[in-house]
């Protein structure tokens, strides 16, 4: 069965909904269930246990992983989702980490890798994060590279997370780490195309074992995007596959 939780703003209720028909009309699900919450906090009684899981605002990922305590998860986004003020679409990780809905994590791809304002932390631990393109942090004084997929093999990537998370993962995909030109992204865009993000999904799927799965921040540029249904199908293709 699949999942879909129309969670958030308009144009995300919209664009899951919208996806739902186009799975529908290309005869790609037989059996769904949709899922409506107007709080995160309401989720976790509400979704079921399932494998796929479409979803709009990626807060709702903080309520499904409420329901399953994945004990790792890996995240692929344009964004690390770990600022610590607040609980909302760019902090969920840092919550589920704090309030132990996961022991660890590790988020793949981002470009975005810094908070937002002087006063906005960041949290750092039981995470590790893999860059998409070169980035570097200050490690006690000196400046230090981070592991990104610019400058090491995917391979290499997927060693260090497995030796990190173990075998067993929850994955969450946001679309917005793709390029602008798939027109998927609501706010700020990522810097990989299909087929690097492609490529990334099935290197998890090749070393993990996935438990379930979110497609998340499905908004309604859906409907105008031609490549953005292209990635979406795809990406949605090779994780039921």
């Amino acid at each position: 069965m699949v999942t879909f939780i129309p969670f958030g703003e308009k144009p995300n209720r919209e664009g899951v909904l919208y996806a739902l028909q186009l799975l529908k009309r290309n005869k790609l699900i037989d059996d769904y269930v949709i899922v409506e919450a107007s709080r995160v906090e309401l989720l976790p009684d509400r979704v079921p246990q399932d494998r796929a899981y479409i979803i709009g605002e990626h807060l709702a990922t903080y309520g499904i992983i409420e329901k399953l305590r994945p004990k790792s998860l890996i995240s692929v986004d344009a964004h690390t989702d770990l600022m610590h003020d607040y609980l909302d679409h760019g902090s969920w990780l840092a919550y589920a980490l704090e309030r132990r809905l996961i022991e660890r994590a590790v988020v793949m791809a981002p470009v975005l890798m810094i908070p937002t304002t002087e006063r906005t932390q960041l949290w750092t631990r039981r995470v590790k994060v893999f860059p998409a393109t070169l980035r570097s942090r200050k490690v006690r004084g000196k400046w230090r590279a981070y592991k990104n997929f610019q400058t090491n093999s995917v391979e290499e990537i997927m060693g260090e997370a497995k030796k990190y998370l173990g075998e067993e993962i929850y994955l969450t995909v946001d679309m917005d780490v793709l390029r602008p030109e798939y027109k998927i992204a609501r706010f700020q865009h990522g810097e990989l195309t299909l087929e690097e993000l492609l490529e990334i999904l099935e290197a998890i799927k090749e070393n993990f074992k996935i438990i379930a799965f979110d497609i998340a921040e499905i908004s309604d540029r859906l409907r105008r995007s031609r490549l953005g249904k292209k990635a979406f199908f795809e990406v949605f293709q090779l994780l039921m596959g």
